[in-house]
């Protein structure tokens, strides 16, 4: 192996390791908390929907603002919002809102 691409590989080593996220296919997990929510006040509610809350995206290397939004109900499922869970002092995993059988 050249020496030129012995630098580059190491480049490249260097440069991910030092990366703030870590990404496989939808899990995000990042050094980077969350800010507090934001307080929101949802509109009056809707007959067969349920209020979705906003919640902090990641997006592009910082922490974008997703206003809440109504969606569907569902029979026999509730809704678990969108949310960031810390995993040790330094790592934050977020998990997808979803429904969940009751």
């Amino acid at each position: 192996m050249s020496i030129g691409k012995i630098i580059l590989c190491s480049c490249v080593l260097l440069g991910s390791a030092a990366m703030p996220t870590i990404s496989f296919a939808d899990d995000i997990i990042i050094t980077t908390p969350p800010p507090p929510l934001k307080t929101e006040t949802p509109p009056a509610a809707r007959s067969g929907y349920i209020w979705a809350p906003g919640y902090w995206k990641w997006e592009g290397g910082e922490h974008v603002w997703v206003e809440g939004h109504w969606i569907e109900t569902r029979p026999n499922e509730h809704w678990v919002p969108d949310s960031w869970e810390q995993q040790d002092s330094t790592h934050w995993h977020f998990i997808p809102g979803h429904w969940e059988n009751q």
